[in-house]
């Protein structure tokens, strides 16, 4: 499969990853969004009404697809997203926390407490800045399609751009760009990105959201 959206910032090509498409290897930083690993079934939203309903994240049967990623990655710099419900990657330095405040899933309805946070992993050296708590809060994605949600893991542009500020130097990789909120936060910080992406559902909404050349503060992963 071909190149499907190219500026003075982002590269992105629909594919695989793993098969199709290794050219995220040629990256510095690996900023990214992967199959979590448990079988994930989004029930649409607050009113269970999004398009996603009842779909399912490819190659999230298990770990398979995060763990080969960061195979083929070896020691270089990484940040990840992950569940509590999975074993992190075993080079694990750091883990943050994202709060998302009231904006999270239901959960478990049989006990009294929601699924208001996901991991995220630091790997490897380089990362620079202010030291800073490891709770990442005050970053929150839209409630439904209605108001500009459009992937069922989004994460908030905001939160993106958080991290990559304290990331080393260099072109960014996201080969699980899902509708692409590390790419237009990377765009936004004048970072270079390579972007891989399965689903050219996804792939379009990358590429209309990177020709808008705009801050989008509310977008996804």
């Amino acid at each position: 499969m071909p190149l499907y959206y190219q500026d003075d910032s982002v590269t992105l090509y629909h594919g695989d990853c793993l098969t199709e498409h290794r050219e995220w290897l040629d990256a510095d930083v690996l900023v990214t969004d992967p199959p979590y690993g448990y079988t994930h079934k989004s029930g649409g939203g607050p009113r269970g009404s999004a398009s996603w309903k009842n779909t399912s994240i490819a190659n999230d049967h298990d770990t398979t697809a995060r763990d080969d990623v960061l195979a083929a990655w070896g020691d270089k710099p990484a940040i990840m997203f992950g569940s509590w419900k999975r074993e992190r990657p075993a080079a694990t330095r750091a883990l943050l926390i994202w709060d998302k405040g009231g904006h999270a899933g239901m959960g478990d309805l049989s006990i009294p407490w929601k699924p208001n946070f996901e991991d995220i992993y630091i790997l490897g050296a380089g990362f620079t800045g202010k030291r800073e708590s490891g709770v990442l809060a005050g970053f929150h994605v839209p409630a439904n399609e209605a108001a500009g949600r459009e992937h069922p893991h989004q994460k908030p542009t905001n939160l993106m751009e958080t991290l990559i500020a304290k990331c080393p130097v260099g072109t960014i990789a996201e080969p699980f760009a899902g509708s692409g909120s590390t790419i237009v936060a990377a765009k936004a910080l004048g970072r270079k990105v390579i972007g891989v992406e399965l689903s050219e559902k996804y792939c379009e909404i990358i590429a209309k959201r990177c020709a808008q050349d705009v801050l989008d503060l509310g977008a996804i992963a």
